[in-house]
């Protein structure tokens, strides 16, 4: 096992030792990060909300979710380095490993300031195609501007977080966004209540606290012991290794752009019904926001897991760690599963007032409490499948899941009378059940292809 100079930042090798009690281990603090993430566009929102007025509300809730949207790119994008680093480590290729850092360093700087360029000169017409109203348009486009000019903060901020899993440490990513999560909220109040910027504060606290946050990350980046060999030299275009990363990462990416656009569809429906039904499912998308978390991370977890492993050729201990990960999220998922069925009021309530809206609210999250359970276990294979490097196959089953099942379902119970907001959302498990067969199958599938690769390799 590698050990950093602070015992608390150990960077865990997977390929040996217990199994359970490392991947509990790392996903805790996975899973501290989502959460933070979560809670950071939300503290942007309620000081705007509070401190300035309501076109600013407009421009940071319009231009935060085009940013989000990139941010999926991004985060799609970056996970190949999870992955390739994770596998180059399993098999022991310290200089690959380094390489792979110094590749990712290359392809994303140039990436990053050619997406900055593109979003900056683009502002005025995505504004648009946003419908952002006319009273907000210019807090809009100073907004999204302000994100782009530091948009290689952000994207070098995904980057390192994806370097931190790769070599199997959660919690400096975790004490990255708590540290960005703090200054930016002070930030928040400094600029939008102190100096009364409005949406162009709340832009400008969120890039300086990354890159604030960036900076902190790679000094402490510096402190540890890496687990492959790094220096300038490796810092430049590999090839192959881009062209790996790539391989990976453009199918994840692709699969969270269009599953969110499939999302918007679906609000989009929903917002035909009404402001109640709009409202409602508003406060219950919040709410599965974070119910989702635990899943998720767990996702997260096990892609490095089984990348260290993968690349070690330990597939058992790949098996046996999907095994654990998969029984564990169960049992959250079915606590989750009892809390928002049974009590999703009083978790409505916690984003709105009104007695109506928590009530709507409260009859679409039933849906997603079934969810709870499907998505313990299908989040966990896609983790298993990009950890292998099989990210094709989640992209695919990720775009089925979509617009074969999620869109055509929720459309047609839009049109039943009287309408239903539990039955539209049962759009969101039904794609969930799907998906968990497709994995299945595919699971299958793959424990068979890697049985033969290693009966070929011995019996080379």
């Amino acid at each position: 096992m590698i050990l950093f100079n602070n015992n608390d930042m150990q960077s865990m090798n997977f390929t040996e030792g217990r199994i359970f009690r490392p991947l509990i281990r790392f996903t805790i603090p996975v899973m501290g990060a989502l959460f933070l993430q979560s809670l950071y566009g939300a503290a942007d929102l309620l000081i705007v909300g509070r401190y300035a007025s309501n076109p600013d509300v407009s421009a940071v809730s319009t231009g935060a979710q085009l940013m989000q949207t990139v941010m999926s790119l991004i985060s799609g994008l970056a996970m190949g380095t999870t992955v390739l680093l994770g596998q180059k480590i399993g098999e022991g290729d310290r200089r690959g490993a380094g390489e792979t850092i110094g590749a990712a360093i290359s392809f994303f700087s140039l990436f990053g300031i050619v997406l900055s360029v593109a979003l900056f000169l683009g502002t005025p017409f995505l504004a648009q195609i946003m419908n952002a109203p006319p009273q907000a348009a210019a807090k809009t486009c100073s907004y999204i501007r302000i994100c782009s000019a530091g948009l290689l903060f952000i994207i070098a901020y995904n980057v390192l977080g994806s370097l931190f899993r790769g070599i199997g440490n959660a919690r400096l990513p975790l004490l990255s966004v708590a540290a960005a999560a703090v200054i930016n909220i002070f930030l928040d109040l400094l600029l939008v209540k102190g100096f009364d910027m409005g949406a162009a504060g709340a832009a400008a606290a969120t890039v300086i606290s990354q890159g604030i946050s960036v900076l902190a990350s790679l000094f402490l980046l510096r402190r540890i012991e890496l687990p492959f060999l790094f220096d300038r030299s490796s810092i430049r275009f590999h090839k192959d290794l881009t062209r790996m990363i790539l391989k990976y990462g453009v199918p994840i990416a692709l699969m969270d752009l269009l599953v969110g656009v499939s999302f918007l569809v679906i609000l989009s429906i929903v917002n035909s019904l009404g402001l109640l039904a709009s409202a409602g499912v508003g406060v219950a998308e919040k709410v599965c926001g974070f119910v989702l978390l635990i899943p998720s991370s767990f996702s997260q977890s096990m892609a490095s897991f089984t990348a260290q492993n993968y690349g070690a050729r330990k597939m058992k201990r790949a098996y046996q760690g999907l095994r654990y990960g998969i029984l564990t999220s169960l049992l959250f998922g079915l606590g989750l599963f009892y809390l928002a069925f049974f009590h999703g009021d009083l978790l409505c309530g916690l984003f709105s007032g009104d007695p109506e809206v928590i009530q709507v609210g409260w009859d679409y999250l039933k849906a997603y409490a079934i969810d709870c359970i499907l998505t313990s276990v299908f989040f966990l294979m896609t983790g298993f499948f990009n950890g292998c490097g099989y990210t094709r196959f989640v992209m695919l089953q990720g775009i089925i899941g979509a617009f074969c099942v999620r869109i055509p379902i929720s459309w047609l119970m839009s049109r039943q009378i009287p309408v239903s907001l539990f039955h539209i959302g049962l759009a969101t498990p039904a794609s969930s059940f799907v998906q968990c067969i497709l994995c299945g199958l595919y699971f299958l599938h793959v424990r068979k292809e890697l049985k033969k690769r290693e009966v070929r390799t011995s019996g080379s």
